[in-house]
């Protein structure tokens, strides 16, 4: 974990508010979608520079946007100014003392790769209040012939994604590419039927769907 927070407090160095398009924000909507309209509390796991946090505080009275990096809050509470329901927080999920049944809903986007799967879905179910919904959007491994399908859908998607979006994405620097590189150099992805056998085991009943541009939603509601 020191060498995820070393890289991202690299990454956030080199980064403002507006991420531009990319394959994250791009479902931003759709997790929406699966959320209710008013929220009382909601918590963001791995907020990054709180672009999602800042969507669910428009129907939050309260969000927690939690990070590991020092330098990503830096960044995320610059640009929440003009959103007091929002507190960003430093702090490892695995580690920190998280209320239990406190949040209707918890979101967490392209964090979870970096943590032990099963471990932290155990925390967060523990800290939904009865009723509430977990929604996750992460990467993960492609196998096998469908893997292989969806790959090669995949790219032209991403390509014709990347035209219509071209005037909103923010173009990276040398020093932003090296840096993401160096990051991606460390990162590891589960396959979806893993993902799917520890869900059945921690979270009877979740949906897991895989999105195109290497991409899975997870959406849970609690009982």
């Amino acid at each position: 974990m020191n060498q995820v927070r070393d890289d991202f407090d690299r990454i956030a160095r080199l980064t403002g508010c507006d991420a531009g398009w990319n394959h994250n924000n791009h479902y931003h909507e759709l997790l929406l979608r699966h959320l209710p309209p008013h929220l009382e509390s909601a918590l963001d796991v791995g907020c990054g520079t709180g672009q999602f946090a800042r969507l669910l505080a428009h129907r939050a009275d309260r969000v927690l946007a939690l990070d590991l990096s020092t330098e990503m809050l830096r960044v995320a509470r610059a640009c929440a100014t003009g959103f007091p329901n929002i507190t960003c927080q430093e702090g490892d999920v695995m580690t920190l003392d998280l209320p239990a049944a406190r949040f209707d809903c918890i979101a967490s986007i392209a964090t979870l790769h970096h943590l032990p799967y099963e471990s932290v879905l155990v925390r967060l179910r523990g800290a939904l209040k009865p009723g509430g919904t977990l929604v996750i959007l992460d990467l993960y491994q492609n196998e096998g012939m469908r893997g292989l399908l969806r790959d090669g859908i995949a790219v032209p998607v991403h390509l014709a994604q990347r035209w219509l979006h071209r005037a909103e994405i923010a173009e990276q620097t040398p020093e932003q590419r090296e840096a993401w590189r160096l990051h991606g150099d460390t990162d590891h992805y589960l396959p979806l039927s893993v993902m799917r056998r520890i869900a059945e085991r921690v979270l009877p009943g979740a949906q897991i769907r895989p999105l195109l541009m290497w991409r899975y939603m997870l959406v849970w509601r609690s009982a």
